[in-house]
């Protein structure tokens, strides 16, 4: 059952109307919109058929791509010039890998992809559509910082936004991008809230967030992107929390950009590792928190102030950062930095000191809301519209036609150097430079089926 003090908290992210339950899902009042559980949590994204289906796609996509690596490792162990140890470190990787599609089949069920029947080809030829840093892993390491060797960095950290609500009420609490959960869950315990909600749009992080915050204890594999030794390229590792979360911690699976809240439901909104990298300007983001926060609300900015955008103008400065945050109906933010570590496996070589930013700002006014996030046209969502002829799908297509000329000149006898002067005989470009664009090509389709892409 959920609970109804976050029931009254939520809105429909389509129309903003209220939700109420109905048997193992939520509607809007009208009953136009349903919103399904995801293994007891609420999935409210504003179109949940298609968030489900990029989401179980990445999911079986990542089985197949964990089958496909272990039979590249069997294929490599039939050789028979592999050093002993060499072939441990192979053999050990395939047991492992082995072991990690079972966690992911036991976390993930409530994704329920039995009836998906597409290959690892077909995947890397289709990819899927989320963005490519929110894929089923992208933030796999963090579940392991959160839940078993992190205790440095997670306690550093709610050390740090807990000082920076030092005699302010904290009230209803959410936690926007909360990730594997771990500093929600801390500020939960130690500054008693009336109500957190941990939002993220992940289901593997906030499947395994809800299990470990039960009390339960998941068993999830590390893959350390730089291993130590041997022993450490795969290492078994069991996740829990210190305690069972106490009453009043909820987790909802949502954009952050479309929040599925009632203005002015919150007191306190953290986001943690958020602003700087969600893909939504400043000014844009700080009208959208404004809106979810109560008169006299406050909003922690904790992480990172590291912008990497392709617009310049986005790339803000700290001070232009906080001056755009006092435009949009908030104090002047009081700001502190401090170093923390960062992402530091003890069984990696990989690791760093990251020095942080601290922002608290008071909401001291309202400000007008902004136009609804829109992620995908219409089109794109709803099966019944026709797909526009654009400029791009054409462009597109052109590239595609090319592709498959390539394509076709490779037989198994061509050379590259007679790929190149077929080119040259069909006045498509002189063989000298199709010779450098072929050999591009053929190492674009090469690592593609390596199987370098991520899902």
């Amino acid at each position: 059952m959920l609970n109804p003090a976050l029931i009254d908290l939520l809105a429909c992210p389509r129309d903003d109307s209220p939700l109420v339950t109905d048997a193992e899902q939520l509607k809007s009042k009208g009953g136009q919109a349903v919103y399904p559980l995801l293994g007891g949590i609420p999935f409210l994204f504003a179109e949940p058929g298609v968030a489900l289906d990029e989401w179980r796609g990445r999911y079986h996509a990542r089985l197949q791509q964990v089958a496909e690596e272990i039979r590249r490792l069997q294929e490599t162990l039939a050789r028979d010039d592999l050093h002993a140890l060499t072939r441990k470190r192979l053999e050990d990787s395939v047991s492992a890998l082995t072991v990690h599609i079972d966690e992911l089949k036991t976390l993930l069920e409530p994704l329920d992809v039995t009836h998906l029947t597409a290959d690892h080809t077909t995947y890397l030829a289709l990819r899927t559509r989320l963005p490519e840093d929110q894929g089923l892993e992208t933030y796999y390491a963090n579940l392991h910082r959160d839940w078993c060797w992190g205790d440095e960095e997670n306690a550093r950290s709610s050390e740090l936004v807990q000082a920076a609500l030092a005699g302010h009420d904290v009230g209803k609490l959410l936690v926007l991008g909360a990730g594997g959960g771990r500093l929600a869950y801390d500020l939960h315990q130690a500054a008693s809230p009336e109500l957190t909600v941990a939002l993220d749009l992940s289901p593997i992080l906030l499947l395994t967030a809800k299990h470990v915050a039960a009390g339960e204890t998941v068993s999830l594999t590390e893959f350390p992107i730089a291993p130590r030794d041997m022993a450490s390229a795969a290492v078994p590792r069991e996740l829990r929390s210190p305690e069972s979360a106490a009453p009043g911690f909820e987790l909802v699976l949502a954009n952050a950009l479309r929040p599925p809240f009632r203005p002015g439901s919150f007191n306190t909104l953290l986001t943690p590792w958020l602003a700087d990298v969600i893909g939504a300007s400043l000014a844009d983001q700080a009208a959208r928190w404004n809106q979810l926060l109560a008169p006299g609300g406050q909003w922690v900015w904790f992480g990172s102030h590291a912008y990497r955008d392709a617009d310049p103008v986005q790339c803000l400065s700290l001070e232009e950062s906080a001056a755009i945050i006092a435009d949009a109906g908030f104090s002047e933010p009081e700001i502190t930095e401090a170093e923390i570590p960062y992402m530091v496996s003890p069984a990696s070589r990989h690791g760093r000191r990251e020095r942080v930013v601290v922002m608290r700002m008071t909401k001291t006014t309202d400000v007008a809301a902004p136009a609804r996030h829109v992620a995908l046209p219409d089109w794109l969502v709803k099966s019944d519209l026709p797909v526009p002829s654009a400029e791009y799908f054409r462009v597109q297509a052109a590239q595609t036609r090319i592709h498959a000329f390539f394509m076709a000149l490779v037989d198994g006898q061509r050379t590259i150097g007679d790929m190149a002067r077929l080119m040259e005989e069909q006045r498509l470009m002189p063989a000298a430079e199709a010779e450098g664009t072929i050999r591009n090509f053929l190492i674009r389709m090469y690592e593609d089926s390596r199987g370098y892409s991520t899902f």
